[in-house]
């Protein structure tokens, strides 16, 4: 075996750079203008995909079909990070971005332009690979540029300017459609936001890595291929467009067998090889692998939130696509507050308890909204005297404690690894919730949707052979009720599931080091 396969010689650095705090300053903001951007695209198709389908020949009751537009923006977020956050530790964070904002501008062209299926998920794939590659580098950034007590605010607003990005997306992709009057003016603007921002990054970050030491550092070029590819087949495996028929597609078995032979390819080829794609050696590894379990139980709870709050808006309080847009905004919104609170806080109480604690917040936000009653929009909690509608304060309880763990999170990781490995270190983590948010959708949403089946086989429709009678009315009456029931029994399982979920993550949150006094940037 040839452990130097693939491996490429950079020079990079050990210690955080001492350029003025304002030129700093400006350097995370253009990152964090290049991470919004991306995040704007992530859900940016949900809410168009019927105005989208019918252009690509794609009929209206078989979205299922445009599932390459989703998972090939999932595919490329996913299976490139982590060896374009290894190259930014090669050849910089400057270099790196504005390549990815290539990319994604190169992407945003291609998918305005498609005229059929493969070309715009070839599109949308694009955008992922560059786009997803964003949040990590600019985490690294901010552990190149800061030291341990500011380091972990800038990540907090890093992480809320993710966030944010996500809220708007399916607002900001409808609000576009409508006003160029197409789905494709949505993919067109990306071209002179892309530019502005690759002007702002230019002016913004240093040209190179800012720690210059003397330390050589090779990119496992072989591993992160190996890691791209198990990645992307298990993207592909986890990802159902059906989940009320089965838990995973009718690919799903094979092509996640084949993602898990991959990925232990890959762990035989780093067990082996002399450069790996994140080296452990004289790592803490109980708070690295902390941090990536701590990941992905956020990510499972927050696609969770995603898909049965929508739901629950659609079948029990009967909203049509606005409303239920508006009912998830309610934790949407506190998500990024959140992430920013988490960033202000962690330097004080110390990453291990603004983890727990914030799962802990979540945990309990999703207990209550296991409770939802059916009249939900009359149910009120009643805290200090003050009367507070349910649907608000469960759902930003959820969202603010989701939010709490981001920042103290990236610092963690960040905090364990060397510089020299800062890009790789942090798009571990963003994959990790990723992967959390595929796994959690298809094992706790789609075991939902079978349970919700299971409890309504034996119910029947009733059908006016006698007309539309007075009897017909009331049995129908009484057929709706009982599928209300259904739902409700299904959405307290899942609620109820992903807050003991919850819960673990508190658990993981403690394994993370304790408080430390830090320098200030």
């Amino acid at each position: 075996m040839l452990p130097d396969a693939g491996a490429l010689d950079p020079v990079v650095s050990t210690t955080p750079t001492q350029a003025p705090v304002r030129r700093r300053g400006l350097a995370i903001g253009a990152g964090a203008v290049a991470v919004l951007l991306a995040a704007l695209d992530a859900y940016v198709v949900l809410t168009v995909l019927t105005s989208i389908a019918p252009d690509l020949d794609i009929p209206v009751n078989h979205l299922e079909r445009a599932t390459p537009i989703i998972t090939g923006y999932l595919l490329g977020y996913v299976a490139g990070m982590p060896l374009l956050g290894g190259l930014s530790d090669r050849f910089g964070r400057r270099v790196v971005i504005q390549l990815c904002l290539a990319g994604f501008l190169a992407g945003s062209v291609l998918t305005a332009l498609a005229e059929n299926l493969d070309v715009l998920a070839a599109g949308r794939t694009l955008q992922g690979l560059a786009g997803g590659a964003l949040l990590p580098v600019t985490m690294a950034l901010v552990g190149d540029l800061f030291h341990e007590r500011r380091r972990v605010q800038m990540l907090g607003f890093v992480g809320g300017a993710q966030e944010f990005g996500s809220l708007l997306g399916p607002l900001y992709g409808t609000a576009l459609a409508v006003w160029l009057g197409s789905w494709r003016g949505i993919f067109w603007v990306n071209v002179p936001l892309a530019l502005l921002a690759m002007l702002a990054v230019h002016f913004g970050l240093p040209g190179r890595s800012p720690s210059s030491g003397g330390e050589r550092r090779r990119v496992d070029v072989v591993g992160g291929l190996l890691l791209a590819a198990a990645l992307g087949l298990l993207v592909v495996g986890l990802y159902n467009p059906d989940p009320e028929k089965s838990v995973l597609p009718p690919w799903g078995p094979t092509v996640t067998l084949a993602g898990g032979g991959a990925f232990l390819l890959f762990l035989v080829w780093e067990s082996f090889a002399r450069t790996r794609l994140v080296d452990l050696r004289g790592v803490p590894k109980a708070t690295f692998l902390a941090t990536i379990g701590a990941s992905m139980v956020a990510g499972a709870a927050l696609m969770v939130t995603l898909v049965d709050v929508v739901l629950v808006a659609n079948t029990l309080l009967s909203a049509d696509t606005t409303h239920e847009a508006l009912v998830l905004g309610r934790f949407l919104i506190a998500l990024p507050i959140g992430a920013v609170l988490g960033g202000f806080l962690a330097p004080r109480l110390g990453e291990r308890w603004v983890t727990a604690g914030g799962f802990v917040l979540a945990a309990a936000g999703y207990w209550l909204i296991r409770g939802w009653p059916f009249d939900l929009l009359a149910a009120r909690h009643v805290v200090l005297g003050v009367s507070l509608p349910r649907l608000d304060t469960d759902l930003a309880m959820a969202g603010l404690g989701l939010g709490l763990p981001i920042a103290p999170l990236g610092a963690a990781v960040l905090r364990v690894m060397p510089s020299s490995q800062h890009g790789a270190a942090s798009a571990t983590i963003v994959v990790a919730r990723t992967m959390g948010m595929l796994i959690g959708v298809a094992a706790l949403t789609a075991w939902g949707l079978h349970r919700f089946h299971e409890i309504t086989a034996n119910l029947l429709e009733p059908l006016p052979v006698n007309g539309f009678t007075q009897e017909f009315f009331a049995e129908h009456a009484k057929y709706e009720q009982a599928v209300k029931i259904a739902l409700l029994s299904e959405y307290r399982e899942i609620f109820t599931a992903t807050s003991l979920l919850c819960l673990v993550g508190a658990a993981i949150g403690l394994i993370l080091a304790g408080r430390r006094r830090s320098a200030t940037a």
